[in-house]
């Protein structure tokens, strides 16, 4: 049966038809914990006779998430340690974050902000605190990029969303405003023309990062939803998780980046998952990413490649961490592999 809501309750699962019965008691246990939410366009996506669909995998509570091993953090990287006034995070020099809101349409199941988003989580910031976060940006003129994120910062309103814009277009070093979103995907109606008038109020370039992890996620409605949005000038690149049972697997890989492509999105980010409690049932070993990621090399075309990172925990930043192709053997001699694994010297021996 699809839904005709986004389902937020246990019930809510089963009345769908996404959960079976003997489920209820554990993961009751599971959303008293963290949020749980699903939109009517993901609903209509699961295949609830595949208990290995990487779509309820993502979205459908598991009780796996009651398992927190000791190297789990709540902030597992480090938001806190860079947070000068609520809501903005300054991690790096020329970018910040400000955390608008703190709720999503959809509530993924390996988020790295899980202790912090949903109806319990932190919430939207106070007028005051939003007062604050805005002098926080005008008073350092090396922030170049805004960055929306939370939360998903397309839940807000057109007009709450014209209102931030307004006030970033006062702000002259600020140069760039990007939005981290799972709506195109997740709740394709949402971007009207309203709401992207707001986007685009600011007379800032804006940028859409969008969030999806499975080709299956980008349906005809995503797709428009996201030429909409390309359309009117905004640029969109994409950002995913690498996430066991999800998009593990060369092909899956393959087909998200070139789904990306295909609709004008450049492939930006492939996230290692971090240590957020309960979600090591996703989390594959960075070995495994790093042989996934150069499987990519050679099977796609370069537009199709993207960063493969990992957040360093305790606040440090991000590291891309693909495996290198290179390796220095001295002498200003080198070995570098091609992307069919067949290592060659560089500079070629003579007679090579």
């Amino acid at each position: 049966m699809s839904a005709l809501r986004t389902l937020k309750t246990v019930g809510d699962l089963q009345t769908a038809n996404l959960l079976s019965v003997g489920e209820h008691q554990s993961l009751e246990r599971v959303a008293e914990r963290y949020a749980v939410a699903v939109t009517p366009a993901m609903a209509a996506l699961i295949d609830p006779d595949d208990p290995n669909d990487p779509i309820a995998r993502q979205f459908l509570p598991d009780a796996a998430e009651l398992l927190r091993l000791p190297d789990e953090r709540e902030d597992p990287i480090g938001d806190a340690a860079h947070m000068p006034v609520e809501g903005i995070v300054h991690r790096y020099p020329d970018r910040v974050l400000l955390k608008a809101v703190h709720i999503c349409p959809v509530y993924c199941r390996f988020c790295f902000r899980r202790e912090m988003v949903g109806p319990q989580g932190l919430g939207t910031l106070s007028s005051q605190a939003m007062d604050a976060a805005f002098a926080y940006i005008a008073g350092h003129p090396e922030i170049w990029e805004v960055i929306l994120t939370g939360g998903d910062p397309l839940v807000l309103s057109p007009r709450r969303l014209a209102g931030i814009m307004e006030r970033l277009s006062g702000i002259a070093h600020v140069r760039i405003v990007r939005f981290h979103t799972r709506v195109p995907v997740v709740e394709p109606h949402r971007i009207d023309e309203s709401l992207i008038a707001a986007l685009k109020s600011s007379g800032k370039t804006s940028y859409i990062a969008l969030h999806a992890n499975h080709p299956r996620e980008m349906t005809a409605s995503a797709r428009a939803a996201c030429a909409r949005l390309v359309d009117a000038g905004i640029v969109m690149v994409s950002q995913s998780v690498l996430l066991k049972g999800v998009n593990d697997y060369p092909d899956t890989l393959a087909t998200l980046m070139r789904t990306f492509v295909e609709n004008r999105i450049k492939p930006y980010y492939l996230h290692h998952p971090d240590l957020a409690p309960g979600t090591s049932h996703f989390r594959v070993t960075i070995e495994e990413g790093q042989a996934l990621v150069a499987a990519l090399r050679g099977r796609v075309s370069g537009l199709c490649q993207p960063a493969y990172v990992l957040d360093i925990p305790g606040g440090h930043g991000k590291s891309v961490i693909s495996a290198s192709a290179i390796a220095d053997q001295g002498g200003g001699c080198y070995t570098v592999s091609d992307f069919r694994g067949q290592n060659h010297t560089y500079p070629p021996l003579t007679g090579e």
